[in-house]
C-alpha cells in the first residue's frame, strides 16, 4: 500500500480539482491510500472526496497567516501523515508539496508536481502567481517528476526555465459512462429553461475568469444573431460567478441587447446532464488552458465543439469540431454558423466521432493507471 498525499490550492469546482476527484474516485484502493490537503477550504468538492472515505484537511491559508499556518499546522500534520509520495497540484500546491519533503526527515519522500495549464505570457497571471511560477522554475529540478496535462504546457514552461528532463505528459481522462448522450436530459433541460424543443443550444461551461474570455463568447453571440434565421438559437452559460449578479457580464449582455437569449446559470453540480443538452459546446478561452476538461466532457456526450486554439484544445478536438483563433468573435460566430448549417444529422455525425475519440484516447481508467504506475514504479525503484 502506497500512501499518497495530494496537496492542492483549493477544492472549488475547476479542471484540476475535478481531475483530482476523478483520480481518487477511480483509483485502486488496495494499492493507494490517499489523503488530501487543501491550502484553502473544502470548497464544493471537499465533502464529495470525503464521501469516498478519503480524509481532507484544510489549512485555510491567507496572505496574513500563511507562514503561521505552514509551520504551526502544516508541518505537524504532514509529519503525522508520513506519506510515501506527495503529489502537488498547481503552482501553490507544488511549492508546498516540496516544502513538505523537507519537513519529513525520518524517511525519504518522493515529490511530484502537477501543472495543469498552458503559459503563453506571465503577464496574463496575477503578480503573486507569476512570482510563484518563476520561483517554481528555479526549483523545478527538485521534484522527481513534473506531470503536465498538455504538450503545449510542457513546452511553454520549458521556455521560462522549467526542467524538461523530469517532465512527462499524463492527459486528462473522462468517465464516458457518466458523460454520455441522453435524450432525457436533452429534453429536461429545455423544459427547465423554457426553451422550445426546436431550439438549438450553444453552451459554455467555465468559471468567470479573464482566461475564459466570456466577452469573446458574448460578442460572438451578438454577431451570430444578426442573421434572422438564427433566432431559434439559445446560449447557456454556467460556472462560478457566471450569473446575473455579475455586473461586468450583465453590462455587456445588456449593451448588446442579449438578455432574452442568454441563460446564466451560475455554478452547477450536475454538469453531465447539462452538457448532454447542448447541440454545440464551446471553449472561448484566450489563454491558460492546458487540456480543458469541458471539451472532453462535451465530446463524451456526442456534442461537437468549437474551441479556440489555446493549449492542446485543437489536438483534442481533431476533426470532430471547429478550431478558431483566440479573442476573435467573428471567427467564433462563423464556426458556430458552419455547425448550425450542417443540420441535426451533420452534427450527430461529428458527435459520434467525438465520443469515439474520447473513448479511444482519453478514458479515465487509462489515465488513473498512468498515475498509479508513476507512484508504484518510483516508490519501488
Amino acid at each position: 500500500m502506497i500512501k499518497v498525499l495530494h496537496i492542492i490550492t483549493g477544492l472549488n469546482t475547476g479542471g484540476a480539482e475535478m481531475m483530482l476527484y476523478k483520480i481518487l474516485y477511480h483509483q485502486d484502493r488496495k494499492k493507494i491510500e490517499a489523503t488530501v490537503i487543501s491550502l484553502l477550504g473544502k470548497g464544493t468538492l471537499g465533502k464529495r472526496i470525503e464521501s469516498l472515505g478519503i480524509s481532507v484537511y484544510c489549512l485555510n491559508i491567507n496572505k496574513r497567516n500563511f507562514l503561521i499556518k505552514l509551520f504551526r499546522d502544516f508541518k505537524p500534520l504532514i509529519q503525522n501523515l508520513s506519506p510515501d509520495v506527495i503529489q502537488g497540484w498547481m503552482y501553490h500546491g507544488n511549492l508546498v508539496a516540496l516544502l513538505g519533503q523537507f519537513f519529513i526527515r525520518e524517511k525519504p519522500i518522493i515529490v511530484f508536481w502537477n501543472i495543469r495549464q498552458s503559459l503563453y505570457r506571465l503577464t496574463h497571471e496575477k503578480l503573486t502567481t507569476a512570482i510563484i511560477i518563476k520561483i517554481g522554475s528555479f526549483l523545478s529540478h527538485f521534484p522527481s517528476q513534473i506531470v503536465y496535462n498538455s504538450q503545449t504546457g510542457k513546452q511553454q514552461h520549458k521556455k521560462i526555465g522549467y526542467n524538461l528532463q523530469n517532465g512527462l505528459i499524463i492527459l486528462n481522462g473522462f468517465n464516458t459512462k457518466q458523460f454520455q448522450p441522453s435524450s432525457d436530459n436533452y429534453r429536461a433541460i429545455r423544459d427547465k429553461l423554457k426553451i422550445p424543443n426546436d431550439g438549438l443550444i450553444v453552451g459554455l461551461v467555465g468559471r468567470y475568469h479573464p482566461m475564459k474570455d466570456h466577452q469573446n463568447f458574448i460578442k460572438a453571440v451578438s454577431l451570430l444573431l444578426q442573421k434572422a434565421n438564427n433566432l431559434k438559437i439559445h446560449f447557456v452559460l454556467c460556472g462560478k460567478n457566471v450569473d446575473w449578479h455579475n455586473a461586468t457580464l450583465v453590462q455587456l449582455i445588456t449593451k448588446l441587447n442579449l438578455n432574452k437569449k442568454l441563460y446564466l446559470l451560475g455554478e452547477q453540480t450536475d454538469i453531465a446532464s447539462l452538457t448532454a443538452a447542448f447541440d454545440i459546446a464551446t471553449s472561448s478561452s484566450s489563454h491558460g488552458e492546458g487540456f480543458a476538461n469541458v471539451i472532453g466532457e462535451a465530446m463524451s456526450c456526442e456534442v461537437p465543439c468549437v474551441v479556440t486554439d489555446v493549449g492542446d484544445s485543437a489536438w483534442i478536438v481533431g476533426e470532430t469540431g471547429k478550431v478558431v483563433p483566440p479573442s476573435n468573435p467573428t471567427a467564433l460566430a462563423q464556426a458556430w454558423q458552419e455547425l448550425i448549417d450542417l443540420g441535426d444529422e451533420g452534427r450527430k455525425k461529428l458527435g459520434h466521432a467525438a465520443r469515439r475519440r474520447i473513448i479511444e484516447h482519453f478514458s479515465i481508467d487509462s489515465i488513473v493507471t498512468c498515475y498509479e504506475a508513476l507512484y508504484s514504479n518510483t516508490v519501488r525503484d
